[in-house]
């Protein structure tokens, strides 16, 4: 989001004020600034986001993955979203001249299934198919949740119990560049470094639970892992 309406909203919910579902349980987690850049450590702008292709980069921890998303047509803020403790949060919308991109950790919210070098059983899918109710979705393959990436990653199929958590994205409308500020709605980090300790000290050493500093690598998908699951 723009930098100016990102500050209101902050300063809003640390007041607890703000009109309607503003006035909510949860707010912005802040960590700090990573600039998105592209495979050449160049900063990412949003215009060269590609429509409809799941990119993945590491934000705020060097082993949590994230989705980027262009969706190709505008991301409208408003929706009302609740954490699985029954906590609610309003969700800001995209960010980019169309207001188009948008990003989400991608860790699913039901068994914490996220994608590795290896094998992503979760992804964007624009389509319709076995198991996939909704096109425009991201699926989790494990046990088929579903999330629309345009309404904040609310869950509309399968069993997650909560939306996936939104990382807030700074955009300088000058520049069109983008940088990752923080997290909105519930997240899992902690689960996720319990469950998968062993994986992520092999695959991260000890920088698995370290915060990302400066920037962060955007790529496709089919170049981070070398396998996609579609069901």
């Amino acid at each position: 989001m723009e930098r100016r309406r990102f500050l209101q909203f902050c300063g809003a919910a640390a007041a607890g004020i703000g009109g309607g579902s503003l006035a909510a349980d949860v707010r912005p987690q802040l960590y700090t600034r990573a600039r998105l850049l592209d495979a050449g450590g160049r900063p990412l702008r949003a215009a060269q986001v590609p429509a409809n292709r799941t990119l993945v980069f590491h934000y705020p921890y060097a082993s949590t993955p994230c989705f980027l998303l262009n969706l190709g047509r505008a991301a409208k803020a408003g929706a009302t979203l609740k954490t699985a403790d029954n906590q609610t949060y309003e969700w800001k919308g995209g960010i980019g001249a169309s207001r188009a991109v948008v990003a989400y950790s991608a860790i699913c919210a039901h068994k914490l299934t996220y994608p590795t070098r290896d094998i992503s059983f979760i992804s964007f899918r624009t389509d319709k198919g076995a198991g996939n109710k909704h096109a425009n979705v991201i699926h989790c393959c494990s046990e088929h949740s579903q999330y629309d990436p345009a309404e904040g990653a609310r869950v509309v199929a399968g069993p997650a119990p909560q939306p996936l958590a939104a990382i807030l994205l700074d955009w300088n409308s000058t520049t069109d560049e983008i940088a990752a500020i923080g997290t909105l709605g519930g997240e899992m980090f902690n689960e996720f470094f319990q469950k998968y300790a062993f994986r992520l000290q092999m695959e991260h050493g000890a920088r698995a639970k370290e915060t990302v500093q400066g920037g962060c690598v955007v790529q496709a998908l089919e170049n981070y892992c070398k396998q996609q699951v579609k069901c």
